[in-house]
């Protein structure tokens, strides 16, 4: 779907001393996701970076750290499906649902069957109410919970819909239970522990947690934190940073001529006259930069821009105009 033939992707979001695009960290356990994306900031002197879905200081794995305008894109990360793979301590209830809480309750685990396992994990696949954990980041009264149970305030979570696509069973050796998770957005593999450990009637916790997948992104294709600091020493950071339109795939893509590139800029409706199959779509602007993104407007044939990436001129706080030639 093009208007131009542009077709190259720069990392740059228009002329800025920031790179604009999106980092796969392999989150080392005993890190907040904050303090990862601290640690981005102090080594590469990004002014702007934040992290598109929280894992817990226990879990490692996958972490998408946005950079300069990517941080707007935040939303369509988070909303990937995840993988997981958890190994879950049954026998022992924590008050965390993971390793990091107080013990309140130990059971024997006794002699559990493969088959009884198997039941309750199918038990939980599809399309469930899930609690979740006390010990969490949502909100209450704008509070974050995790603060009003360190209080010692009783916290009683709202169940929510979650989608668990599948469960499967890597190893079971007593009292440890191995699984992948494919899961919706917004599951707490930890109240997912906890619960089946009391479906099994023994309880239990997560004891290791690695994120193996958020959307597309994948632990293979992922870098360490220091492997970004050795990159940052030598001056070519800027290899591992992937484009920030690689949180868009999900959209279809238009190449704008130049003329429908600066009024896109300028935030104003077009006429593209085509039908697309997707709710949004990315739009590029000549040379192959990622411009916008495009919604539905009012009348055949019209959209308008309901997200413009170009960087704020310097002195001036209007919006500049779209280039015609390529970013350099």
């Amino acid at each position: 779907m093009t208007e131009s033939g542009a077709d190259s992707q720069s990392l740059f979001a228009g002329r800025s001393d920031d790179l604009h695009g999106i980092l796969n960290i392999n989150k080392p356990s005993g890190m907040t996701s904050h303090d990862v994306v601290l640690r981005v900031r102090r080594c590469t002197g990004q002014r702007k970076a934040g992290h598109a879905g929280t894992l817990d200081p226990l879990a490692t794995g996958v972490l998408l750290i946005c950079l300069g305008q990517a941080t707007r894109l935040t939303e369509y990360l988070m909303a990937g499906r995840k993988i997981y793979r958890a190994v879950i301590c049954l026998g022992i209830t924590t008050d965390t649902y993971d390793a990091t809480g107080s013990v309140i309750a130990r059971q024997p685990v006794g002699e559990l069957s493969l088959e009884r396992i198997g039941q309750v994990l199918a038990s939980f696949e599809g399309a469930i109410q899930q609690r979740p954990p006390a010990y969490s980041a949502i909100r209450q009264a704008g509070r974050r919970l995790y603060r009003l149970a360190r209080q010692g305030v009783a916290v009683q979570t709202t169940p929510r819909p979650v989608y668990i696509e599948a469960i499967r069973l890597i190893a079971w050796q007593s009292p440890r239970l191995t699984l992948e998770v494919t899961c919706s957005a917004g599951t707490y593999i930890r109240s997912l522990a906890h619960d089946i450990g009391q479906q099994l009637g023994v309880g239990g916790h997560v004891a290791e947690l690695s994120r193996l997948a958020s959307g597309d992104w994948r632990i293979e294709q992922s870098i360490t934190l220091e492997q970004l600091e050795a990159a940052v020493a030598v001056g070519d950071w800027h290899k591992l940073v992937q484009p920030m339109d690689g949180a868009l795939r999900q959209f279809e893509a238009v190449h704008l001529a130049p003329e429908t590139a600066e009024r896109v800029a300028y935030g104003q409706t077009v006429v593209l006259g085509i039908a697309a199959s997707t709710p949004l779509l990315r739009a590029y602007a000549p040379g192959g930069r990622l411009l916008a993104l495009l919604e539905p407007a009012d009348g055949p044939g019209l959209w308008r821009p309901t997200k413009v990436f170009l960087p704020a001129p310097a002195g001036a706080g209007g919006v500049p105009k779209a280039s015609s030639t390529p970013d350099t």
